[in-house]
C-alpha cells in the first residue's frame, strides 16, 4: 500500500488545530495564493458585480440591452470569443506556479488534422484542464503549433451574466454536440477538450485515487468517428490530490443528495476542502500539490457518419489501452502515492 498523501507542510511532530501562515512566506507566493483565490472566487466576483450593477439606476438600460444580447447569442454554441491577451495573461504562470502545474507531450501532433482531447480525471474543478488548455500558462501554442484548442463546459455556465463572457474570453465553448461539431469544422488544427467523466466523477475525487467514468462514455468517441477527428486522451496526475473530500460511498445520504443535485440540475456538489489564505489546514484553496497534464498519442479514426455501436467500441478499446499507457509510463514518476491502481468504475 502506498504511502498516504500528506501536505507539503506537514510533518512527523504534532501539529497544532490550526496552522496559520507565518509572516515571512515570500512576496511571490502570496501572489500566487492571490491568483488562485481570485480565479477560485470568479463565478460569485461576477455574480456580485452584475447585481450591485442592477441596483444602479444609471445601468439598467445597458443591463436590459446586454441580457437581451446574451439571450439570442449564438457564440457559445460556436466556440466562444477567444482573446489570446486573456489566455496570454502573466498572473496564469503565477497561477500554474502554485501547485505547480507541468505540461508534457508524447508526441507531436499534425496541425492539418482535428483533435478531441478526452481529459481525466475530471478532479473537483478540473485545474489541470484549465491551466494547460484555457491559458498559456505552459505554453500550449508552442508545444502543438497550428492546434487552436477549446474546453467545453455545461451550456447552463452560459446563461450566468458576466460569467460566461469571461469563460468565452479564454476560449471556453458549449459542449452541446452542435457546438463540438461546429468547433471541429472550422478547419485545420480546430479542437475541442472533453472532461469526459462529467459532474459524477468528481464525486470520486479524492487523494491517491484515480476511479474514473468511461466504460459507457461513448459521446465523444461517437463526435470523433462522425467529423473524422483524432482521438486523444490526455490524463492529469495529482489532480485528484489538490483537495480533500468528505466520504460520500455509494448510496449514503450524503452521495444520495449529491446525485439528485445532478440530476436536477446538471451540476454536482462536492463537499471538498483543502487549505485557506491565512492558515494551511481548513478552506476552499487547493493544497500546494504538483499536477503533472500528459497529452498522449492521438488514435487515428476513419470518417463514418452513421457508426455502429461495434465500431464505436473498437475505438473506445483503443482509446482505452493509449489511456493505459500514460498511466503505466508515468505512474512511477508522479502516482507515487497512489492508493490504487487506475480504475474504471463506470
Amino acid at each position: 500500500m502506498a504511502d498516504k498523501i500528506v501536505d507539503a507542510n506537514s510533518s512527523n511532530t504534532k501539529q497544532p488545530i490550526i496552522r496559520l501562515v507565518p509572516f515571512n512566506v515570500p512576496f511571490i507566493r502570496r501572489r500566487q495564493t492571490a491568483v488562485v483565490f481570485m480565479w477560485l472566487v470568479s463565478l460569485p466576483a461576477t455574480l456580485f458585480v452584475f447585481f450591485i450593477s442592477c441596483t444602479i439606476v444609471f445601468f439598467l438600460p445597458w443591463i436590459i440591452a446586454y441580457l437581451l444580447f446574451v439571450l439570442f447569442d449564438i457564440a457559445p454554441e460556436n466556440g466562444g470569443r477567444r482573446f489570446e491577451f486573456a489566455r496570454r495573461a502573466p498572473f496564469w504562470r503565477w497561477y500554474a506556479d502554485y501547485f505547480p502545474i507541468k505540461l508534457i507531450k508524447q508526441v507531436d501532433l499534425d496541425p492539418t488534422k482535428n483533435y478531441v482531447f478526452g481529459y481525466h480525471p475530471h478532479g473537483v474543478i478540473s485545474v489541470g484542464a484549465w491551466t494547460n488548455f484555457v491559458t498559456e500558462a505552459n505554453d500550449f501554442s508552442k508545444l502543438f503549433p497550428g492546434i487552436t484548442c477549446r474546453l467545453l463546459t455545461l451550456a447552463t455556465n452560459f446563461n450566468i451574466p458576466l460569467y460566461r463572457d469571461y469563460l468565452m474570453a479564454q476560449g471556453c465553448a458549449s459542449v452541446s454536440r452542435q457546438s463540438c461539431e461546429n468547433i471541429l469544422r472550422k478547419g485545420h488544427g480546430h479542437s475541442i477538450l472533453i472532461v469526459v467523466g462529467g459532474a459524477g466523477e468528481s464525486l470520486n475525487a479524492r487523494p491517491g485515487v484515480y476511479d474514473l467514468v468511461l466504460k459507457r462514455r461513448f459521446g465523444f468517441i461517437k463526435l470523433a468517428v462522425r467529423n473524422g477527428a483524432c482521438l486523444c486522451p490526455v490524463f492529469s496526475f495529482g489532480e485528484n490530490d489538490i483537495w480533500d473530500q468528505a466520504d460520500n460511498p455509494k448510496g449514503s445520504k450524503i452521495w444520495k443528495v449529491q446525485k439528485t443535485i445532478q440530476k436536477l440540475s446538471g451540476w454536482t456538489m462536492p463537499l471538498f476542502h483543502g487549505r485557506g489564505v491565512f492558515n494551511y489546514n481548513f478552506g476552499v484553496l487547493p493544497h500546494r500539490r504538483q499536477i503533472t497534464t500528459v497529452v498522449g498519442r492521438p488514435i487515428q479514426v476513419e470518417k463514418i457518419e452513421n457508426p455502429t455501436e461495434e465500431q464505436l467500441l473498437k475505438v473506445q478499446e483503443k482509446y482505452i489501452d493509449e489511456l493505459y499507457n500514460i498511466w503505466n509510463e508515468y505512474k512511477d514518476i508522479y502516482a507515487k502515492n497512489r492508493v490504487r491502481e487506475l480504475t474504471l468504475i463506470e
